[in-house]
């Protein structure tokens, strides 16, 4: 590179999970929390729903962070044609496990890498198949009562006992399913010059 790379690197999200993610890596980096509206455009596919609102996040928090390295990511879960959020609570999350119960429930999950001082965003978006199994009413509410996953897209959260409510995954890269895909990210951070193993 001919100038050197910005001086932060910031997660815009306040997710816990995409912290965690972010951890892996071992790089510093500070917390920043987008305020974005995240209401689906008119006739907007779910795909590109999830690559505008990453990109949003990483412009949003861009005035506070002149020289940083900007994360911004989503995801939308989507079963048949719906797309299905984050239930809130024991009902919804009962009910959304119902409508998925022996479905394919698709997964897009955007990045997008914002270079402050430049302008330059670097964008990917992975899609994860996750294949549900036939399940019991009574299995849901065992599971919801045990994992509670109400901040959880699709009440399935995959990287704790959710993984007993799934019966095959399909994509190239788990990390994306659960909201920051690290495989894309180290390209694009590798691209910016990060020295990663």
């Amino acid at each position: 590179m001919d100038y050197p790379a910005p001086a932060e690197l910031v997660l815009a999200s306040t997710s816990p999970y995409r912290r965690e993610l972010l951890e892996r890596l071992k790089i510093p980096f500070k917390i920043a929390a987008p305020e974005v509206d995240e209401a689906p455009l008119v006739g907007e596919k779910p795909p590109a729903l999830a690559l505008r609102l990453a990109c949003r996040k990483a412009e949003a928090v861009r005035h506070a962070w002149p020289d940083a390295l900007i994360i911004g990511s989503d995801q939308v879960a989507v079963v048949g044609n719906t797309i299905i959020g984050k239930p809130g609570d024991f009902t919804n999350a009962a009910s959304q496990l119902k409508r998925m119960r022996g479905e394919r429930v698709r997964f897009h999950t955007a990045v997008c890498l914002l270079n402050s001082r430049s302008a330059l965003q670097q964008t990917a978006l992975v899609t994860i198949i996750v294949h549900m199994r036939e399940y019991s009413d009574e299995q849901i509410e065992r599971y919801v009562l045990s994992d509670t996953p109400f901040d959880c897209a699709g009440s399935a959260r995959i990287e704790g006992l959710g993984i007993a409510m799934v019966e095959k995954l399909e994509g190239d890269d788990p990390t994306a399913l659960i909201g920051l895909p690290l495989i894309a990210l180290c390209k694009m951070l590798r691209n910016e010059g990060f020295e990663l193993p």
